[in-house]
């Protein structure tokens, strides 16, 4: 189908675009300026993640082609647990937990969309403010009778969890219900028509839309991304050392940078769609680069997705530093530094430099002669290192003793 709104017709061209409700609706009612969308965020941890980012993206397009995003933070909803694409429930968190994660992770959508009280400016609201006072008796009258318990357990969310014998608690088994409500009331309170979020989500979206119409009589539309995987199939934004933070706090500029930088061939083309704001042409001629010359690509995909995100001068320090690392054979300023007050044996170290997740992991690496103290090569895991002094792991992995 050929869109005529700026909206689809993007996510179309960046290949954001998997599934869609009434696509020929929908694309008439974005066509128009000041469509309201929105997607949740769970507050489980005080960091976004790498994973986070395509559904972040996609309410950038929204405001980008004139339309108005709602960021809904998951106050109510963090205290149950989304199933989706989870093996075991979540880990029940306390309310000053839930409210101390809200408080870290609302700052990144800042350096990604423009608040304000204008009609094109991203809002931001919490399913707190009406999940938190429900009345269970009312709400099961009101609502709970709206939803097939059939077509509940068809849901991937739960279908695949019972396929794989793995528990799911009847707090769980509510989610979808609570999302499906989010929808109705943000229909209600700010206009809202279209919900967005990854294609784990298509169940929990339609259920929303299907609610809105036998409650209220409207009409509310879905879209999902596809899932995004590396060209090898493996989940994007895991690494051995861990997920892949949005907020410096959790990981610095320099391994939020390259971890665009290292990214495999084959997706360079398809991160750049996504992740960045680079106009398309640009971006076929950049993948089209064959050979050594791709890793132009790689950094202009890893300064683009780390000055969204990082800002601009965080970019530019990462760029000089990998220069530095790697041409010059220097250490740039944004190399992670970590203070070393006294001596210690060097599987120490890697563990505290964060290039092991512990000893026995240290030991592997030395073993595998992959470690490199100011680069020489080292073996000796009861060697004694003192600061100053530059860790390598591999070829793209260092860190500063200092």
């Amino acid at each position: 189908m050929t869109y005529k709104s700026d909206f689809l017709r993007t996510l179309d061209a960046r290949r954001m675009l998997h599934q869609l409700t009434d696509a020929e609706a929908l694309d008439a009612l974005a066509a128009r300026p000041g469509l309201v969308a929105y997607i949740g965020f769970d507050c489980t941890a005080p960091s976004l993640h790498i994973g986070n980012l395509v559904s972040i993206m996609l309410l950038r397009r929204l405001q980008q082609a004139g339309g108005r995003p709602i960021v809904l933070m998951g106050g109510g909803t963090t205290k149950v647990g989304d199933p989706s694409g989870k093996d075991a429930s979540r880990q029940m968190l306390t309310v000053a937990d839930i409210e101390a994660n809200k408080a870290s992770i609302k700052r990144i959508f800042e350096r990604f969309l423009h608040f304000g009280d204008g009609p094109g400016d991203a809002v931001m609201a919490d399913n707190a403010d009406w999940l938190d006072h429900l009345h269970y008796i009312d709400f099961l009258r009101d609502f709970g009778r709206h939803f097939s318990v059939n077509r509940m357990l068809s849901m991937d969310s739960v279908r695949l969890r019972l396929e794989r014998e793995q528990p799911l608690s009847f707090i769980e088994f509510n989610y979808m219900v609570l999302q499906a409500y989010d929808f109705v009331e943000l229909n209600k309170r700010l206009g809202c028509l279209l919900q967005l979020g990854g294609s784990d989500q298509w169940g929990n979206i339609t259920q929303g839309i299907d609610l809105a119409r036998r409650v209220n009589g409207a009409q509310l539309f879905g879209v999902t991304t596809p899932l995004i995987t590396n060209s090898d199939g493996s989940k994007m934004g895991k690494t051995a050392a861990g997920a892949v933070w949005l907020h410096e706090d959790y990981l610095p500029n320099w391994d939020y940078w390259q971890f665009w930088r290292n990214t495999q061939d084959a997706d360079v083309g398809r991160y750049l769609r996504i992740f960045t704001d680079l106009p398309l042409d640009e971006i076929a001629r950049l993948e089209a680069l064959q050979g050594a010359e791709i890793n132009a690509a790689k950094v202009a995909l890893a300064n683009a997705a780390t000055a969204l995100c990082r800002g601009e001068a965080a970019a530019r320090e990462a760029e000089a530093t990998a220069t530095a690392t790697f041409a010059e054979g220097g250490a740039g300023d944004a190399l992670p530094r970590f203070a070393l007050a006294n001596a210690v044996p060097l599987v120490d170290a890697l563990v505290l430099a964060g290039l092991a997740a512990s000893k026995g992991e240290a030991r592997r690496k030395l073993a595998e002669n992959a470690v490199r103290l100011d680069g020489e090569t080292v073996t000796d895991a009861t060697q004694m290192v003192s600061a100053p002094a530059k860790l390598s792991l591999g070829k793209k992995r260092h860190a500063l003793l200092v």
